[in-house]
């Protein structure tokens, strides 16, 4: 494979992991913006590991690898707060994240399927916390409702959609 091959390629398996890499990070520090600067400098070292990058082994698992390490770094770096993860902690949410994350390819099909199934107002509160990122204090003040019930639809809704999620799965398997 000549380097132009090899670089299009790792550009593209790169940009196409943003979305799960931002999600990896996240679900390990719990806070937006320090996760898209945890990305950022995720991506930097990524790139700078070009030259270790293998087109013929899978990529997201060495880039959770490095985002791991990242993640790690940013909790070092702030230990100061006592809000943020201890890096025991981390390192074991971490583990379970990438366990769940090879799991994508089969619970994406029926996440769509389970979220197919709810109530248009409940559907629509989902898609504008998940996917357009509205805190919860906007979509309460939006719908009218108070934040705590809003928290509440929330859980109750992503409990409905594990449930869901987990049923498919599990007549899929039997």
């Amino acid at each position: 494979m000549t380097d132009a091959a090899k670089t299009e390629q790792f550009v593209q398996q790169l940009a196409e992991s943003q979305n799960r890499l931002y999600g990896y990070v996240y679900s390990l520090l719990g806070n937006h913006s320090a996760a898209a600067d945890v990305l950022q400098e995720t991506n930097l070292v990524l790139w700078r590991k070009l030259n270790e990058f293998n087109a013929n082994k899978p990529f997201l698992p060495w880039a959770f690898a490095i985002a791991r390490f990242q993640v790690l770094a940013c909790l070092r770096d702030q230990k100061r707060d006592r809000l943020l993860l201890n890096t025991e902690l981390a390192e074991s949410l971490a583990d379970a994240v990438e366990r769940e994350a090879s799991r994508m390819p089969e619970v994406r099909p029926a996440l769509r399927q389970c979220l197919g199934k709810l109530s248009d107002t409940n559907r629509e509160l989902i898609e504008q916390r998940y996917f357009q990122g509205k805190s919860i204090a906007d979509l309460g003040e939006s719908l009218g409702r108070k934040v705590s019930a809003i928290k509440v639809a929330l859980l109750r809704i992503r409990r409905a959609l594990a449930e869901c999620v987990e049923r498919h799965l599990a007549e899929e398997t039997a």
